[in-house]
């Protein structure tokens, strides 16, 4: 059968299954058994797997070429996420797999190294300015990474995570990401909100054998985002500060 042209960064799940080269295809069999197990927390994920609402992204290298592949899968998904109509089976997560040599990583503190090191480098090839209303500074609860002028979060994944196995996808580094408001519209500081993260909570406790981190929280109530980004192996405080440094104001 002839291959189907492919005219956009963003890849489908059909078209991964269909279409997709051979590692491609590894990697996203492997994300799918997880998202298949009817005990992973993420009851969104499932969902849009469910629903084959996921959209992917696969990075070969994290050299210039693939950051601006992912660049440009990004800027994709943000417009794609502006015609959003409010509803859950409408709202496609980006998934971003890299291949398995792209990261020089074999710790969780490596691969999160890594991931911030990519945030920076999509920051500074976003055409966009920083959002007014956003903080830029991810050490103060008012901060959410940007890009092309909409504030997402991304969901740092690592084959390193042994303890906290909700944030391992498979042998491969991962990013998984939402706009921000979709956190804000179903499991936002309302009282559904409220009972949604509760859930997810408790099946993250079930799921891992360990209480969820504590560093989850709210956007704006005191939690800090960076840390929920990339989420360490154990419950345990943490103090440093973010690597993400933002562009000089011109």
């Amino acid at each position: 059968m002839e291959r189907s042209q492919q005219t956009t960064r963003l890849i489908s799940q059909t078209h991964v299954l269909e279409d997709g080269e051979e590692w491609h295809r590894a990697a996203f069999d492997e994300i799918a058994s997880y998202l298949t197990d009817p005990g992973f927390p993420c009851v969104f994920s499932r969902n849009a797997y469910r629903k084959q609402l996921l959209k992917l992204v696969f990075v070969e290298d994290a050299g210039s070429r693939g950051i601006r592949h992912l660049a440009q899968a990004l800027t994709e998904y943000v417009e794609l996420s502006r015609a959003w109509d409010g509803q859950l089976n409408s709202a496609y997560p980006l998934v971003a797999v890299f291949a398995q040599d792209a990261a020089d990583a074999s710790t969780v503190a490596d691969y999160h190294a890594f991931g911030w090191r990519v945030l920076q480098e999509l920051h500074h090839a976003d055409p966009d300015p920083w959002p007014a209303g956003i903080g830029d500074d991810p050490d103060t609860e008012s901060w959410s990474m940007c890009f092309n002028g909409m504030p997402l979060f991304f969901n740092m994944s690592s084959p390193a995570h042994r303890n906290r196995r909700s944030r391992n996808l498979g042998s491969r580094f991962t990013l998984v990401v939402n706009p921000r408001e979709r956190f804000d519209v179903f499991a936002g500081e309302t009282p559904s909100g409220r009972k949604v993260r509760a859930n997810i909570r408790e099946r993250i406790h079930r799921y891992d054998g360990m209480p969820h981190s504590p560093q989850l929280g709210s956007y704006g109530t005191g939690a800090l985002e960076w840390f929920q980004y990339g989420l360490i192996d154990e419950n345990a405080e943490r103090g440093g500060s973010c690597p993400f440094r933002p562009r000089p104001a011109v």
